[in-house]
């Protein structure tokens, strides 16, 4: 199946990709309330994720920790970058932690900005976090959605292994050709690939291991299974495929929009190469559902379409 199409030919958004205003629904205004309340920041802000009215409006949220300042400019991603001019907040992960018990979450997704100018990348913060988290809500699951540790990958996984996420997730984000175009000469297609094999290799415990691909960035179908191959040859156990949405005209354009009959196939190739978990479709992130992909994982359920 081809996936490209001229510029001049690409569609206006089709229906499937609209998606609802945040209702009156309370608890969507509680959850805003709770995160601005506590100077927390979260990914669906960040990124101007499509589900955050139904996210929130469920009552869960993906924080976003080490500040609101990546350091890295992936042409995809709506966060800020530049050079972050405040220092890691050691007060964040319990603030992080009461948010979640306020939230009473069951299972709690964490990520980050990339923060090349700390030492170890950030990754004691995310043990800090997992930590405070599981001091906070004993019965709940974690689930850490890290950068890639850039030169400290073997130390830094150690530290966040050692925390002991139910989830380990790092998201490849695009195919090999595309790869060092969209995320910069800073990553790496094999180094991500080796990150989340690693991360389960360190682990003495049955640690999920779960990565994303976003799709419409001028991929072909073919090399979508090829990244799901690379993936699953490494050990991954979940992945979620979702479309690409231009943030602003400064980032990547949309080189197409990506039928849900074409997400339905994509899920069918990841159920083939055995995930415990494939979730595809237009509105799909890495976050969205999440305590559903684990649940999928740890079930047998499988592959499951939005």
């Amino acid at each position: 199946m081809e996936t490209s199409l001229p510029v001049g030919d690409r569609p206006r958004r089709p229906e499937w990709m609209k998606v609802r205003a945040p209702s009156t629904n309370t608890r969507y205004y509680d959850v805003k309330k709770l995160i601005h309340g506590a100077s927390l920041n979260t990914i669906c802000e960040e990124a101007r994720c499509p589900n955050i009215a139904e996210c929130w409006g469920r009552g869960t949220a993906t924080f976003q920790i080490l500040g609101e300042t990546c350091t890295r400019a992936c042409r995809y991603c709506y966060v800020n970058s530049g050079k972050p001019s405040e220092p890691v907040d050691p007060l964040e992960p319990l603030r992080v932690a009461q948010a979640a018990a306020q939230m009473s979450l069951e299972h709690v997704v964490v990520t980050s900005v990339d923060r090349d100018d700390v030492p170890d990348r950030g990754a004691g913060h995310y043990a800090a976090t997992i930590r405070a988290l599981r001091a906070k809500l004993p019965e709940a699951t974690i689930e850490v959605l890290t950068p890639d540790f850039l030169d400290v990958e073997e130390q830094a996984l150690a530290t966040v292994i050692d925390a002991r996420p139910d989830v380990f997730n790092h998201n490849i984000e695009t195919v090999r050709r595309l790869h060092a175009r969209m995320r910069g000469a800073k990553a790496s297609y094999d180094g991500a690939l080796h990150l989340l094999q690693r991360a389960k290799e360190l682990a003495d415990y049955p640690v999920l291991t779960k990565s994303g691909i976003i799709v419409g960035l001028g991929e072909t179908n073919d090399e979508v299974v090829d990244t799901l191959r690379d993936l699953r040859a490494h050990g991954v156990d979940v992945v979620t495929i979702g479309q690409y949405l231009q943030p602003s005209a400064k980032h990547a354009p949309i080189d197409r929009w990506v039928h849900p009959d074409e997400f339905a196939w994509m899920r069918e190739q990841g159920e083939a190469l055995g995930f415990g978990s494939v979730f595809a479709g237009p509105l799909v992130r890495s976050s969205y559902r999440a305590d559903e992909q684990r649940h999928a994982a740890a079930t047998g359920r499988g592959a499951v379409s939005y």
